[in-house]
Parts: structure tokens; C-alpha cells; sequence
């Protein structure tokens, strides 16, 4: 294969994964791929669908070095069946597939129509010339199976990758055979052009794809959603025409000025940055080539970006590729930078790889777009990539450095109590950035106005219960727990329960109170005595009561927001887990004290004069909302993921809200109650809340007020959540459509004002941006560089500690009940960041149960959850997994409580990378044969 063949598969690989199944010609592949290779594509499209897999597959494909590779791909699309492919690749002339566009368009559109006049076993037969053989075979199995909606879906999926430029033609000929009234709505013979106009001229258009929704942003401006294939994005970039907002907004970074842009959510920021970054790559002259890179904090909103960005670019000849925490294991960061014209990460990656050297210096870019670049402060990320750039202009390199762009809804204005403080914190952020110009829409305010709707703001103040006996039961149990804590430390005679934490009038179901006990219980870990029977006796028992007062806790929260059926039932779940484990002297204590009052907890919780009004309140919303419009589309905001399951059951069992059948969507990192949403479950909610009726109203906590696009949302109701005044306009931002309407609905007057006083400051951010924008540039710089010198003073005189490592040898001991489990000398590093123990000794400590969801990931497969081996502890260690050939446990530090050897002193650890310890490499030889 000829280096140009390579880079002309390289450039037409969108056609090719808008088309291959690749598992459908992997046993074809096998002479070419390793079997792990197969493997991987072969999950992916189990996890993530054929598109991600036919992009892993072209990965792999465009890696192969040996001979006759290209030709063997070639032959396999043969004998799988993809003609058309094959046969564009061969001439490198992908028009046949291009005019397939307009009716793969069509057919998304009319979809659910498809799903319910369409039997597949019907029309198959006249259908099989233009899909795969096994296609048709897995169509007929699900019609079987699952009846023939469900089949009809599945063709739908397989004509939308069909390589036959007959297939239009094909399916009118089987419709009409078939006399199926479909037929009349699938019209072959129009030119693309009148399905195209149709399209953009019905503003109200419910599709699932190429979706315009409530004018303010029609499709083509609608850049940063990824529910649609990139066949039909990539469809609808060519006659995109910027707005004259979008083009004022672009002019200062056009003009190679470092800016802030900033602009309200639902403008098309994302748009703006797609016509900034095609005007840097294309500025520069021939034989030179620009290197852009573009931050997203969020993994959902790196997707995203990752997407739009592939659809936009890569059919104009650029190289995109993206690099998150998610993925970063996987692929080389040195390879995909230096092989890629724009590449999209999340910012710890380039962080990282500028630590260790993977990534020389930021002058390796030409540009950098942060996205939600509000964040650059204190030690963010973002904040740190910025610390290198400003070290190298202050330190007077002569390394050319990158060109520098801002995008946010929000400056923020910190704590300003006026605009002149306010102006002082926006200047910091654009030194942080090393920013010269802020750019606002302020030449076309009115088209703006037209597309950006701000939406209706309502307070809602709601009363709790008067009478709150489920409150008053929970609350005397957590007394008691207190007290039996109380009587442990009296043993000790040295330290009491009160001195512990500097935390005062703690009310039980606060946050405060949680951050008392979580406190506490950590200070109880690192007791240490004489009698070391003792000192495990004694810490165990305090952590037992401390994690039962957590429990408690979360319950009376619970209770407070939602019905007190979900925190009983929250409890419930709990006690049940804690008979399942170790369940010693303590546990049943406290196990029996709450089942004595069991009883009387189930009969309130099913009292219906108990109802919470918060929650009537919000039914009455839901339903107004509804009645009015039957169309809106909700996100309901809420502080907490226990919050957010217990909402969740609310409506699927209040007969008069169950048809909004809720979506969730909450982070990925895992929290002392609950396991994250992974990025699949992430992907998969936002998709059906965009594109189907399936869900009515998404209940989200904070990972969906930044930067994810939802456009349809028309009602943001924010359920006891307010924060600052960034939040509050990106969480606003949310509602885009024309007619839509905020609530804020809380019991606590303090919110309300809280609220109010971000409404206010946002008018004091805006007043001091046109103040700001008002000065001489020169001044402005001026301003910037001094904030930029002084900062720097304080960062070399506050100096750059290496942490030092500690090569001496220690112990982890269990950090619930302090036996014995292993030294660090045994410990060794498995790809980088997963921790494993050496020696059958450590396996006599731990005890194993099957692991509840047992999956693969990269070269793992996780068999098993770990726990303490200690009778009646049975404390969660980590899991036991297959790594290559042999089986190993993987350890978790914040399990571990760390004992120095010689002092005895003992420390707590929450990350691996807080523990300077001498880290060993995994080397298999030291595994017993």
C-alpha cells in the first residue's frame, strides 16, 4: 500500500464508519490483527455501537505495517457483502455513497412511522440484495424474538449503513409490492435540495436526528449535540452560514488576539470555536501547519466536543483525535499529538503528559481552546497547563507560544461586593489566561436576542411538614449512637468525641453534620494505643457508630427533600448490607435498636397526611407545565445522587407524573452512597432525553449544568439547588427554548436570597465587562502583565516541593479494624495506576465474593470484590482480577490505613498518588509459577 492510499483511507474514513460493521468481516481479519485487537473492536461495538467500533477497527487498520494488509481489507468487504464500500475505496470515488445522504436523512426522519407500519418479514425478502447477509439474518431472529416493531428497528439501523446506491429504489419497489401505505410517505425521486429546504423551513419539526428546535437554534447552528450520526451532521455543515453575532464574537481570535469569549449558552459558542479554529489552520502558508488543542472538563461534554468537531473537520482533510481519562490508557498521548491536526482532551491529560515529558511544552501548540474556561483558578487544571504557559513568557523563551481562546457563559465575579472588586477578579481570570480582549455580543445584541431566549424566573417558597415523626425517630437513634460513641471514648479517658472536630451547632440532617461526622470518623481511624488488641477493638467501634451516623444522617436529608418512604428505604438497603458483612457485637446493636423502631417507620412513611409539600409543590408545577404544554421537555436539578433515585421512584409511582418517565444523569466518580453513572449510561440518557419521547424529564445533579447541550429543554426546575452565580447562569442556560421558565423551588428563604444575590451579581459581571472593554487595550495589557508578575512572585516564593520519597518500609493495615494487611514492599504498580500485593501471605488476609458486575476493561477483567478476612469485619479492600495470564488482587489506598514501622505513626491516604512510597513496577517473573 502506497502512502498515499494510506492518507486517502485515512481522509475517507467517515464514509467508512458511517457504513462497516466490522464485526461482520473480522474472521476475515484475523491473519492481520492480534486476537486482543479483535477483541477490543468487538467489545466496543457490544458497548458503544458499530460507528465506534468501525473508528477503532480503520485504528487499528491504519497501524498495520505488513504487507498486503490493504488488499486483505479489500478482499474482506468483498466477501462480507459490502460491494458499494469496497468499490469506492478501490477508486477513491465515494459519489455513489454521498447521494445515498438525502434518503439515509429522509428515513431517520420518518423512523417512528417506519417502526409501526412496517413488518420486516414482509419486505425482507425483496430487501436482502442490499444488506449483509448476517443482517438479515439478525432482523429475522429479532422479529421472532421480539416481534416485528423491534425488527422493523433493526432494519432501520442496517439501511441507514447500506454501501447499495439501490436501496432507496429497492424499499419503494418492496413497499409497494408489500401495498404498505409507507410507500407513500417514501418518496425517491426529489432531489436532495427539496428535502433539504423542507427540513430548514419547519421550525417546529420533531425529528430524531437533524433536529431544529424552537427556532433559536436551527440544526445547522446546533453543533454541539451528538445524537445524530456523522453522516448527517457532516450533511449539514456545508451551507452553514454564521450568524453576524457568531462572526462579532469570532473577530478578535480571527484577528490572533488571545480572548475571552464570553456569550450565553444556547448561542452557538461551540460553532463560534469550529470558525475560529478553521481560520487558524488555514492562515497558515504552505509548508507550515497549525496544531490546535481543545479542552472539555466534563467527559460527557469531551464526547461531544470530540464529535462535533470530527464531523466538521475531517471531511475537510484535517486529522482529528481525542484523548480522555477514559481512553487514555489505550493510546499513545506523544503519537496522537504529534499526528493530529486537532486533538481534544480533558486537561489532566495534557497536565500529566507535560510532567513527564510526553508533551516537551505547550509550543508543540498553536492554539488552545478551554472550554468552561471560568475554571481557570487556584489549582484547576486548566490553571496548572496555564502555569507552564506563563512560566515560559516570563521567563523569556524564545519558543513561540500558543494563540489563546476562552469560552464561557460566565466570567463569574468571586466574592466582589461592587463592580470596581468585581472588575479586579475578572482582570485575575484574564491574566490566568493571558487574555487581552473579552468578547460579548454588543453590535448585534438584537439577533442575539432573537435566538437566545431568556427564560421566565419564578420563586417557589415551600413549608416543610409540621409535624415530623419520622424526623423525631431517626434523630433519637442518632443520639444513641452518639452516646454509645461517647461511652467508647470515656475508655480512652485522653480525647473526647466533642474535641475532635472544630465543627459547632451541628444539626442532625444537615451537610454540616455531615461534614462533623465524616471528620471525626477519619481522626478515629488513626487512634492509636499501646495494647494493639485494644486499638483495633476501640477503632473498629468508632467507626461502626461514626459510618451508622453517616447513614442516619443521609436519611433525615432525604426525608427533608423527598417522600419518607425512599429514606426508609434507604436505610433499609443499608441494614441489609451491614447483615451481610462482618454484622459483629456492635452492628447488631444498632441493627436491633432500628428494627425495634421499624414498625412504627413503615406505618408514617405510608401515612399520606405525611406527604412532603416540597413535593406536592412540584407535582402541582409538573402538572400545570404539562397541561399547558404537553411537549415540554424538563430538567430538574438536585444536589444529591441518593436525591436523585428517590425523585426518580417518586414519579415513576405517582399516577399522575408517571407518564414524564424520568431519565438521570449524574457523574461518574463514586461517592460514599453511591457508584457514578459510567460514560455509556451517560451518552445513552442524554441521546433518549434529545432525540425520543422516551423521556419526558431528566433529574440531573451538576454534571448537567455545564457545557452538555440540550437544546429541547424548555422547563429547568431547580429543586433546593443554588450555588454561584456561574452556576446559576449555565443552570439557567439550560432552558433555551422560546416560552421557557425557571423555578426555584426551596424551604429555605436563605436560598431565595442566595438566588437574588447571584441575579444581581450577574448584572455587576456584565456592567464590568463594558467597563473593562471600554479601556485602551496597551492599559488593559499593561494590567494583565502586572497581575501575571506578581503571581508568579507569590508561586516561586511559596516554591515548588518534590515531594520526597519515602522509601522506608510500612504497613497497611485494614482501616476499619487495623489488622495487619501487607508492607509496602510488596506492593507493586500494574500499567502505571493500579495497585497489586505480592505473595500468598496477603492472599490468607482477604476473603473473596463474585463480583456483582464483573466486565473487562483494557487488559483486566475484573473476577471478584475483596474483602477483610478479620471475622466480623469484612471491609471492601478492592477487587481480583485477570490480568494477561495471571490472577491478582487490586487494592484500593482508601481501604488502608498507613503505618510507619519505626515511629508508628499512622496517616490516611484518599489517592495513590498522595502516597510518596517507593512504587515498584509489576514484573510477571515475580508471580509464583
Amino acid at each position: 500500500m502506497t502512502a498515499e492510499e494510506r492518507r486517502n483511507l485515512h481522509a475517507f474514513q467517515n464514509y467508512v464508519t458511517k457504513i462497516l460493521d466490522p464485526t461482520y468481516i473480522l474472521s476475515y481479519m484475523t491473519p492481520w490483527f492480534k486476537e486482543d485487537e479483535l477483541q477490543y473492536i468487538q467489545a466496543e461495538k457490544t458497548n458503544k455501537g458499530a460507528m465506534e467500533a468501525a473508528s477503532l477497527f480503520l485504528k487499528f487498520l491504519l497501524e498495520l505495517q505488513e504487507e498486503g494488509w490493504f488488499r486483505g481489507f479489500l478482499d474482506a468487504l468483498d466477501h462480507a457483502g459490502y460491494s458499494g464500500l469496497c468499490e469506492a475505496i478501490e477508486s477513491w470515488d465515494f459519489q455513489k455513497i454521498e447521494k445515498l445522504e438525502e434518503y439515509r436523512l429522509l428515513l431517520r426522519r420518518l423512523q417512528p412511522e417506519f417502526k409501526t407500519s412496517i413488518d420486516p418479514d414482509h419486505i425482507l425478502p425483496d430487501m436482502c440484495e442490499c444488506l449483509i447477509n448476517q443482517e438479515c439474518e439478525e432482523i429475522k431472529q429479532i422479529c421472532s424474538n421480539k416481534g416485528s416493531m423491534a425488527g422493523a428497528e433493526k432494519m432501520v439501523e442496517c439501511l441507514l449503513r447500506s454501501d447499495k446506491e439501490n436501496w432507496p429504489k429497492t424499499l419503494k419497489l418492496a413497499l409497494e409490492k408489500d401495498e404498505n401505505k409507507f410507500s407513500e410517505l417514501w418518496i425517491v425521486d426529489k432531489a436532495s435540495k427539496d428535502v433539504e429546504t423542507k427540513d430548514l423551513e419547519d421550525e417546529e419539526t420533531n425529528t430524531s436526528d437533524i433536529q431544529i428546535v424552537y427556532k433559536e437554534e436551527p440544526e445547522c447552528q446546533n453543533l454541539s449535540q451528538n445524537s445524530c450520526p456523522p453522516s448527517e451532521v457532516s450533511h449539514t455543515y456545508s451551507p452553514i452560514k454564521p450568524r453576524n453575532y457568531q462572526l462579532e464574537l469570532t473577530l478578535p481570535a480571527k484577528q490572533g488576539r488571545n480572548t475571552i469569549i464570553c456569550a450565553p449558552t444556547g448561542c452557538g459558542k461551540t460553532f463560534v470555536s469550529l470558525l475560529i479554529c478553521e481560520h487558524h489552520l488555514q492562515k497558515f502558508p504552505q509548508g507550515q501547519k497549525g496544531k490546535v488543542v481543545f479542552f472539555a472538563i466534563q467527559i460527557p461534554v469531551y464526547e461531544q466536543q470530540k464529535s462535533v468537531f470530527s464531523n466538521y473537520f475531517e471531511r475537510r482533510g484535517y486529522k482529528v483525535s481525542g484523548i480522555s481519562g477514559a481512553t487514555s490508557e489505550k493510546v499513545s498521548v506523544e503519537q496522537i499529538v504529534e499526528n493530529s491536526d486537532i486533538i481534544i482532551l480533558t486537561p489532566q491529560i495534557l497536565l500529566n503528559s507535560l510532567k513527564n515529558g510526553t508533551v516537551p511544552s505547550l509550543s508543540v501548540f498553536t492554539l488552545m481552546i478551554f472550554d468552561e474556561c471560568h475554571n481557570t483558578s487556584k489549582h484547576h487544571p486548566y490553571n496548572m497547563i496555564m502555569f507552564n504557559y506563563l512560566d515560559q513568557k516570563l521567563g523569556g523563551s524564545s519558543d513561540p507560544l500558543p494563540q489563546i481562546t476562552g469560552l464561557t457563559a460566565s466570567v463569574g465575579v468571586g466574592d466582589a461586593k461592587s463592580t470596581t472588586e468585581a472588575m479586579e477578579y475578572i482582570c485575575k481570570l484574564c491574566a490566568s489566561l493571558d487574555v487581552s480582549v473579552i468578547a460579548t455580543v454588543r453590535d448585534n445584541l438584537e439577533e442575539l436576542e432573537e435566538i437566545v431566549y431568556k427564560p421566565q424566573k419564578f420563586f417557589r417558597k415551600v413549608e416543610l411538614r409540621t409535624n415530623d415523626r419520622f424526623k423525631y425517630i431517626i434523630s433519637h437513634l442518632m443520639r444513641e449512637a452518639e452516646s454509645l460513641a461517647k461511652n467508647v471514648f470515656d475508655e480512652l479517658g485522653t480525647i473526647t468525641l466533642e474535641n475532635l472536630s472544630e465543627i459547632q451547632n451541628r444539626n442532625f440532617g444537615t451537610q454540616k453534620y455531615e461534614q462533623w461526622v465524616v471528620t471525626v470518623q477519619k481522626k478515629c481511624m488513626v487512634l492509636q494505643m499501646a495494647d494493639k488488641d485494644e486499638e483495633s477493638r476501640i477503632c473498629k467501634a468508632l467507626f461502626l457508630y461514626t459510618s451508622h451516623l453517616r447513614k442516619l444522617n443521609d436519611a433525615l436529608i432525604i426525608n427533608e427533600h423527598a417522600r419518607m418512604k425512599d429514606a426508609l428505604d434507604y436505610l433499609k438497603d443499608f441494614f441489609t448490607n451491614v447483615r451481610s458483612a462482618g454484622f459483629d457485637e456492635i452492628e447488631q446493636d444498632l441493627t436491633r435498636r432500628f428494627e425495634e423502631k421499624l414498625q412504627e417507620l413503615e406505618s408514617i412513611s405510608m401515612d399520606p397526611s405525611n406527604e412532603n409539600p416540597k413535593l406536592k409543590d412540584l407535582c402541582f408545577i409538573l402538572q400545570e407545565e404539562y397541561h399547558f404544554n404537553p411537549d415540554t421537555r424538563t430538567i430538574l436539578f438536585v444536589k444529591t445522587r441518593a436525591l436523585v433515585d428517590a425523585l426518580k421512584k417518586w414519579i415513576e409511582e405517582n399516577s399522575k407524573l408517571s407518564f414524564l418517565k424520568p431519565g438521570i444523569l449524574t457523574g461518574r466518580g463514586k461517592t460514599n452512597q453511591n457508584i457514578g453513572m459510567t460514560l455509556p449510561a451517560q451518552k445513552c440518557i442524554l441521546d433518549a432525553f434529545r432525540s425520543t419521547d422516551d423521556n419526558k424529564i431528566l433529574i440531573a445533579t451538576s454534571v448537567a449544568d455545564e457545557g452538555i447541550d440540550i437544546a429541547q429543554c424548555n422547563l429547568v426546575i431547580l429543586y433546593e439547588y443554588v450555588g454561584n452565580v456561574i452556576k446559576m447562569i449555565q443552570t439557567r442556560g439550560r432552558g433555551r427554548a422560546r416560552g421557557s421558565k425557571c423555578f426555584l423551588l426551596t424551604s429555605n428563604a436563605d436560598v431565595i436570597e442566595k438566588e437574588k444575590i447571584n441575579m444581581y451579581k450577574k448584572k455587576m459581571m456584565n456592567d464590568s465587562i463594558l467597563k473593562l472593554q471600554s479601556w485602551d487595550e496597551e492599559v488593559f495589557k499593561e494590567k494583565v502583565r502586572q497581575i501575571q508578575i506578581h503571581e508568579k512572585f507569590i508561586r516561586d516564593n511559596q516554591g515548588k516541593e518534590e515531594p520526597v520519597l519515602d522509601k522506608k518500609n510500612k504497613k497497611l493495615l485494614c482501616r476499619k479494624c487495623k489488622a495487619f494487611a501487607c508492607y509496602t514492599a510488596d506492593i507493586r504498580v500494574v500499567e502505571e495506576c493500579h495497585f497489586t500485593v505480592l505473595g500468598d501471605a496477603f492472599r490468607e488476609r482477604f476473603v473473596s465474593k463474585l463480583h456483582p458486575r464483573p466486565k473487562s476493561f483494557g487488559c483486566f477483567e475484573k473476577k471478584a470484590k475483596i474483602f477483610c478476612a478479620r471475622e466480623n469485619c469484612h471491609y471492601d479492600w478492592g477487587i481480583y482480577v485477570k490480568y494477561n495470564t495471571f490472577e491478582i488482587p487490586v487494592i484500593k489506598i482508601e481501604s488502608f490505613v498507613v503505618e510507619d514501622i519505626a515511629t508508628g505513626q499512622q496517616t490516611l491516604y484518599a489517592k495513590w498518588r498522595d502516597f510518596h512510597f517507593e512504587k515498584l513496577p509489576y514484573d510477571a517473573a515475580e508471580m509464583p509459577k
